[in-house]
């Protein structure tokens, strides 16, 4: 007789209807499945409208780059281009504005291609000992007519126990060129930037860049150590360049094993601090403060 009692209570408790809190659960559940699928899509959307924005501002800033350099070549031979058009002083003038445009073009296109190895970690580096203080000299050689052009003072105070570091001299320079530049280039005419150097723990070398200059808040650095990225994107900024300065300078000092630090201050200028080690290493990260804040 106890058979039909527990056919009845299973095939009841078979049709027993969901209780007031599995239902709830149930809704709570597709409710948040919900908002993280359009917490998703929102996120998707905003990085895609980035990406597009920072095509646009690529596309724009390379644009005008090219175009800079490319019009004065084209200008300057057009009005050599005829027999006795121009007198020799005229013409040797006009050629030495063709020259420095095309090494300003030439300056862009390695520093793109450069960028896009680093991006797909194809550069390699050739290391070898060399004098820090040379590949200093060879740097501060290479920037000191456009600092004159502006009148702007460049100290260089060397720790006499410099010595060497294990490194590619090429690119080392290339950093020192970028950041010495970016230094000049965002200092007013009359500015003045400072750059010392000295053995840094365990060998290699430290070596910090101040200037004078604009400063930066800590959101303008972090937009700055962007590929491609101008911190003054305007059409009619004041400062040329392509927004590759920085982001090699950190690059290739990563890919020596080494960092790149930088403290600003809107008004106070920016100091650029990069570390180099002795011997070869692997990467080592970049360092950022939390704000910006000049030395």
């Amino acid at each position: 007789m106890s058979l039909p009692v527990h056919g009845a209570f299973t095939r009841a408790h078979k049709h027993k209807k969901p209780s007031l809190l599995a239902r709830y659960s149930e809704t709570l559940g597709e409710l948040m499945l919900r908002k993280q699928t359009e917490k998703a899509i929102r996120a998707a959307r905003q990085e895609a409208e980035l990406n597009a924005r920072s095509k646009s501002s690529f596309l724009s800033t390379m644009s005008h780059e090219l175009r800079t350099p490319l019009n004065a070549i084209i200008g300057f031979s057009d009005l050599m281009r005829e027999p006795g058009a121009v007198s020799a002083a005229t013409g040797a003038e006009y050629a030495g504005h063709i020259g420095k445009a095309g090494r300003r073009l030439l300056g862009l296109v390695s520093d793109v291609l450069d960028m896009s190895k680093l991006e797909a970690g194809s550069l390699t580096l050739a290391r070898a000992p060399a004098a820090m203080a040379e590949v200093i000299a060879e740097a501060v050689a290479a920037v000191k007519p456009d600092f004159d052009r502006k009148r702007q003072a460049l100290d260089v105070r060397l720790d006499p126990a410099l010595g060497e570091a294990e490194i590619d001299r090429a690119r080392v320079r290339q950093i020192l060129v970028h950041l010495l530049s970016n230094a000049g280039k965002f200092t007013a005419e009359g500015g003045r930037v400072l750059l010392m150097a000295r053995p840094a723990a365990g060998g290699g070398a430290a070596i910090a860049i101040a200037d004078t200059g604009i400063g930066m808040t800590h959101e303008e650095i972090m937009l700055a150590l962007k590929p491609f990225v101008q911190v003054d994107s305007r059409p009619a900024r004041a400062q040329e360049g392509a927004g590759l300065g920085l982001p090699l300078a950190l690059g290739l000092a990563r890919l020596h094993g080494g960092a790149l630090h930088i403290e600003s201050r809107p008004g106070a200028g920016t100091t650029v601090m990069l570390t180099l080690p002795g011997r070869a290493r692997g990467r080592a990260p970049l360092s950022v403060p939390a704000q910006g804040r000049a030395a």
